[in-house]
Parts: C-alpha cells; sequence; structure tokens
C-alpha cells in the first residue's frame, strides 16, 4: 500500500514539473485528490479503527508506536484538505509546496510505521485472512 502511494505522488510531482497547462493540471490534481486523498485516507481510516486496536490487544507496548501513528494521520488528513482547496487556483509552485508537505509527513510517516510494526504485520499477514482490509488496501 505504501509503495503504491508513493509511486502516485512521484507521478503528480511529474504531471506538475512538466509544464501542464494550468487548465489540466487542474484536473489531474483533482482526480489525484479523488484517487490518491481517498486511498490515503482510507488507509489510515483501516489502520486507526481496525488494525491498530487489534496490535495493541496483542501488543500493548506498541502504544507510543501507535499514538505517533494516529498522530500523523490527523496531520495528513489536515495536509490533504489544504491540497484539495488549494486545486482551484495555486500555481505550480505552491502546488509543489502542499506536496513537499505532504510527502515529508507521509515518508517519515511510513519510514516509521514500517521500521515499527513491520514484524507484527507480517505475523498478521500468516495468520489473518481480513489483513487486506486491515490495512484498507480493498
Amino acid at each position: 500500500m505504501h509503495q503504491a502511494l508513493r509511486l502516485r505522488m512521484t507521478r503528480l510531482r511529474e504531471s506538475i514539473t512538466d509544464g501542464e497547462p494550468r487548465e489540466k493540471l487542474s484536473t489531474e490534481l483533482g482526480l489525484f485528490c479523488l484517487g490518491f486523498c481517498t486511498a490515503l485516507n482510507s488507509h489510515h481510516r483501516a489502520e486507526d479503527g481496525e488494525l491498530f486496536p487489534r496490535i495493541l490487544a496483542e501488543h500493548p507496548g506498541l502504544a507510543p508506536v501507535v499514538a505517533k501513528l494516529n498522530e500523523d494521520h490527523v496531520l495528513l488528513g489536515y495536509l490533504l484538505t489544504d491540497l484539495e482547496r488549494a486545486v482551484a487556483t495555486a500555481d505550480a509552485d505552491e502546488l509543489l509546496r502542499h506536496l513537499d508537505g505532504i510527502e515529508a509527513i507521509m515518508d517519515s510517516h511510513f519510514g516509521f510505521e514500517e521500521r515499527q510494526i513491520t514484524a507484527v504485520l507480517d505475523a498478521m499477514t500468516t495468520t489473518d485472512a481480513d489483513i487486506v482490509r486491515l490495512l484498507g488496501a480493498d
């Protein structure tokens, strides 16, 4: 899931830096927000609502990690909302600044999550048929 979201971000950056006309860029960004923003928010809602409570039930010592991940989810939600508002009027430089912020938090968040709970997730993938749903990847 993280790799797919990273790839979408790279493609969006390329469309902005390629100098696409504003009209086309606005349409692409609208579609991006519809797809990417929805995918990222769905992934985080699934983690917050189902995956993290399940992890905490089995690994209560991970509470500080999960709290940090939840904080990142809230911050990313605000940044995505700001991007959605900027799509209609922002120029390429402003859009790239929005993406810089989202990408910085997203990369930090994904890296932290991957370092801290990959072993737990790997164990779940071998024992839990609902893991795709729990990751918000369905």
